[in-house]
């Protein structure tokens, strides 16, 4: 596998979702079509499908859930905290410096999917090289 090239997040209300992701997140929203939405995002492209007609692609109901989370890179996470609440968006955590090398800042799109805007710092844990 070369790369990433879709991230579909399955929702409940397209019209909502997209505002959120284009008003909230802040990504460019390039079009939407038959329940589909697609954004500006780079090499990956991330979109949004209505879940209610996801059935005929998984060949089963998709249910609801937020077992993940999606991240953004930002430059400022506190900047992002105060840009949310000025937004009115509840913020779940955050900001909080991580070991990883992120400063974080946790919101919960209308779906409930965790959505992380996170700055890069510096590493304060390291990885083990994999074998």
């Amino acid at each position: 596998m070369d790369r990433l090239d879709y991230l579909i997040l399955y929702v409940s209300d397209l019209d909502a979702s997209v505002a959120f992701y284009r008003d909230v997140v802040g990504l460019a929203h390039r079009f939407t079509d038959a329940g589909y939405a697609e954004f500006a995002s780079g090499e990956t492209r991330f979109a949004l499908y209505e879940r209610r007609r996801a059935a005929w692609l998984t060949a089963d109901t998709v249910a609801p859930g937020a077992a993940g989370e999606v991240v953004f890179v930002v430059a400022d996470a506190d900047a992002e905290a105060r840009r949310l609440d000025d937004l009115g968006v509840p913020v779940l955590a955050g900001p909080a410096d991580r070991p990883w090398g992120h400063r974080v800042v946790h919101v919960a799109d209308p779906d409930g999917f965790v959505i992380e805007f996170a700055q890069p710092i510096p590493r304060t844990r390291h990885r083990r090289q994999g074998r």
